[in-house]
């Protein structure tokens, strides 16, 4: 779980574990975000983890695709990375990386 406190709110927020790094975030294990208690006054927010919740979409997966390429071929000269796009193209998918629909 992640902790975040929001200050002028008087308000701690509990929720599933981030995937970035904050600088007010804490990682908590299930025991410590559960036994949470905060300042009297307070109020916490807890955002439980159903196992229900939509997974990323194609358009997410296509841009985390189309980043790794961009990354990629920055390390290659023009003549290459054109090549490279070419034969991407005559293959007629998009990379190494595909969305397997579930």
């Amino acid at each position: 779980m992640t902790l975040t406190y929001i200050y002028a709110e008087s308000t701690a927020v509990v929720g599933p574990l981030a995937t970035f790094s904050e600088p007010h975030a804490y990682d908590l294990c299930a025991v410590h975000g559960e036994r949470l208690k905060v300042p009297n006054g307070w109020n916490v927010i807890r955002h439980e983890v159903t196992g229900q919740e939509p997974g990323p979409s194609d358009d997410d997966l296509m841009a985390i695709a189309d980043a790794v390429r961009e990354v990629a071929l920055k390390g290659i000269d023009d003549d290459e990375a054109s090549k490279i796009e070419k034969s991407q193209s005559t293959i007629g998918r998009r990379g190494h990386l595909r969305a397997i629909p579930s």
